[in-house]
């Protein structure tokens, strides 16, 4: 009996133990182990245990489930719903290319109203776009559409807020639910959620805004801007603080941030977690409580000294002096900080999940800025320290480059959008992303003209290229009497001499008609008669002839011997992308009227080759043409000798670069225009009058002084040396 006893204890024993190693999950279940439990559970340690893990962070941000105020999945869901009704938009579906086809692309902007104010950020949007080429008067011609309505800011708290938008837009009769229309938009939403409600319903109308979220983006049809103050200047803008001989090997700062803290409310978690990466060496996180009405209200244990180490550096020096600068979100996705650090080359790294970068649908931002997560922000410091110095420098070039090229001016911010529509309207024919991303970017490279790197002046060292071995000259002539001049026809043998000379177009300006070909000399090369309109303007006009890279421009009176003009010709094939030719000028600054002077006297100084004797490439018709909005060529048709300004100016400013002088045989005198009498230096005064009023207005609608000046002067080698004539190539250049 006892052994029976003895074994029946065992075996419930024995079953006892296998049910809590084997099923211990379900034992804990009953509240007879609920002691045991908690007491496992108190075993690990806490976040907030500090006698055991370093603080990174304060307590009640570790254990806080969220900023109550931010919005829900399902708010924001609806918020984006209500905005964008037409969600699935795009331009097969939304967009109506048939009003694109007879005028190409034209933009209208609806006439402003008296009583409508405007604030000056759209005021400068809408002369952006009616000064450009884009612009016409009638609508009937519209491919596009833009508002009179100001529509930048859509905070209903903000004084510039417009309302009943939605009842003025819906009584417009071009308004068509939105359809081909453009709307601008910098703000949206307001305290506390910044939703993206505009306000009213765009329709089927393209949104071009900033701080866009992706998930509200639709891809192919909105556009995003980046946000700019009401003070970014209008055209031109100020250069970027790279310059070629100031690259410091390395800069006082590696990483730094410097701007408010939010203590409360949507985009207050990245910045309150920025002082944990701060070091006080290379890497500097500076944040500020002090700002808006109640923030003492609201103030933390750690807002009065950041206020204090706040005001220890200035935020202009940090961006001079540090390779990275760190571009959180706000309250909204972008900042004014963004285009600060591209301006001041100091590489963007930014923490702004879900944010769709400006124009990113041509721009590629891994070339020039750091895309960062708000999540992993203590591997920051790390992963920038990782990047290779040749991979920095790359980095700072890029941004100087998109600075320049698409955010210096609200006109470049303009353009840039409209050039990405139009884009759209023939993908056939858009430009590449390299086009866009290299120098001198999409602004300046015309698909219409090609889309073969190629065919461009800036293309060949990446393209493994060079230009055509043959030029075309161009010589503008018209005489008043109708007859063929004699230094016309000494240099036309002269350039049909050359060996590089492929034909030559004679643009015939004067109103009788030109002789009959039996009177035109006889040349080795084709020689064709082109009848102008009688415009200054026309020497630059595309002329389909023109089927050489090369162009050499003459005037009727120009004297050239066929050793300078071949000289000149291989000089260009070495810098096609500039003005290569003989006659110079030069601009100055003159402090005591406080403007760019123009001079024609021979200094060692030249920012201008004449277009009487130059080589360009072909390009540059198109880009005169085409590019220059109307104005600018009625300038040059009601001003004499305005046109050759011009031409060097828009290369200038495509280039940076200044034109190249090459030795002559002869110092060119520029010639007038024959003239009674007695009044000769009066017709001289009056033409260099014109030329200093062409050059003020020029600079005036370019927003800064495109040209370059130079002091160089390429000769050929053993040029006037004391040699034997036979050892030289070109010697006839030195003959008187």
């Amino acid at each position: 009996m006892q052994t029976r006893k003895k074994y029946i204890f065992l075996t419930f024993l024995a079953s006892w133990l296998l049910l809590f190693f084997f099923g211990g999950d379900q034992l804990r279940r009953f509240a007879f182990f609920s002691g045991r439990k908690a007491e496992a559970q108190r075993n690990w340690p806490l976040w907030t245990d500090r006698s055991v893990l370093k603080s990174f962070a304060d307590p009640e941000e570790l254990q806080s489930d969220g900023d109550p105020s931010l919005p829900s999945p399902r708010e924001r869901r609806a918020a984006r719903l209500s905005v964008y009704k037409n969600s699935r938009c795009r331009m097969e579906t939304c967009f109506d290319f048939s009003r694109c086809e007879k005028h190409g692309f034209k933009v209208f902007t609806y006439p402003r109203e008296r009583d409508q104010p405007l604030s000056e950020s759209y005021s400068k949007i809408l002369t952006s776009i009616e000064r450009s080429r884009y612009y016409t008067p009638n609508p009937e011609e519209a491919c596009l559409f833009i508002l009179s309505i100001d529509t930048l800011d859509r905070d209903h708290l903000s004084a510039q807020y417009v309302r009943n938008v939605d009842e003025k837009i819906h009584g417009f009769p071009l308004w068509n639910g939105g359809r081909n229309h453009l709307i601008f938009n910098l703000y949206s939403g307001t305290w506390p959620n910044y939703t993206e409600d505009l306000g009213f319903d765009i329709g089927q109308a393209i949104l071009a805004k900033a701080s866009f979220y992706t998930e509200n983006f639709r891809p192919g049809f909105d556009i995003s801007i980046p946000l700019f103050s009401k003070d970014h200047p209008q055209r031109g803008g100020e250069r970027g603080w790279l310059y070629q001989d100031s690259i410091p090997p390395k800069k006082k700062y590696l990483l730094v941030f410097k701007g408010k803290r939010y203590l409360t409310g949507i985009g207050s978690g990245t910045r309150n977690a920025l002082h944990h990466i701060h070091n006080g060496k290379d890497i500097v996180s500076l944040t500020t409580c002090k700002h808006g009405k109640d923030w003492e209200k609201h103030k933390d244990t750690r807002c009065d000294k950041d206020n204090v180490d706040y005001e220890k550096f200035d935020y202009q020096e940090l961006l001079h002096n540090s390779t990275f600068c760190i571009v959180p979100r706000g309250r909204r996705l972008g900042s004014f900080r963004f285009l600060e650090a591209l301006q001041a080359a100091c590489i963007p790294v930014l923490l702004s999940d879900g944010w769709e970068l400006p124009f990113a649908e041509a721009i590629d931002w891994g070339k020039a800025a750091v895309v960062g997560n708000e999540r992993l922000l203590l591997q920051i410091p790390s992963a920038v320290r990782c990047i290779h110095p040749e991979r920095v420098l790359a980095f700072q070039q890029q941004t100087q480059f998109l600075w320049d090229a698409y955010f210096s001016s609200v006109d470049k911010i303009v353009h840039t959008t409209l050039e990405i529509i139009k884009d759209r309207l023939h993908p056939h024919r858009s430009r590449s992303r390299f086009l866009w991303n290299t120098l001198p970017g999409g602004l300046l490279t015309l698909p219409d003209f090609s889309t073969h790197l190629g065919d461009f002046p800036f293309y060949y060292l990446q393209h493994g290229s060079s230009p055509s071995e043959k030029f075309t000259a161009f010589i503008r002539a018209g005489s008043p009497a109708g007859s063929l001049s004699q230094p016309l026809l000494r240099l036309i043998q002269a350039v049909s001499g050359s060996q590089y000379c492929a034909q030559i177009l004679v643009l015939w300006s004067c109103e009788k008609p030109p002789p009959p070909s039996a009177k035109w000399p006889q040349t080795t090369v084709p020689l064709t008669i082109i009848q102008g309109r009688g415009k200054l303007s026309d020497r630059f006009f595309p002329y389909a002839a023109i089927q050489t890279d090369a162009v050499l421009s003459l005037d009727e009176h120009t004297s050239l011997s066929t050793s300078e003009v071949d000289f000149a010709f291989v000089v260009w094939r070495s810098f096609p992308e500039r003005i290569v030719g003989f006659p110079t000028q030069s601009h100055f600054w003159d402090p005591e009227q406080r403007r760019w002077g123009y001079t024609s006297k021979w200094t060692n100084e030249l920012s201008i080759v004449l277009t009487a004797a130059a080589f360009y490439h072909r390009y540059y018709h198109s880009l005169f043409t085409e590019y220059l909005p109307a104005g600018l060529r009625e300038l040059v048709d009601g001003l004499a000798a305005c046109e050759d300004i011009l031409m060097n100016v828009l290369v200038a400013a495509v280039t940076k670069l200044p034109p190249i002088k090459v030795s002559q045989r002869k110092q060119h005198k520029e010639t007038v225009p024959q003239q009674v009498k007695g009044t000769a230096g009066a017709a001289g005064g009056r033409r260099f009058s014109q030329r200093q009023d062409c050059l003020d207005q020029l600079v005036d609608w370019f927003g800064y002084m495109p040209l370059v000046s130079s002091q160089l002067r390429l000769d050929p080698v053993l040029f006037k040396d004391q040699v034997s004539v036979l050892r030289k190539k070109y010697p006839r250049l030195e003959k008187p």
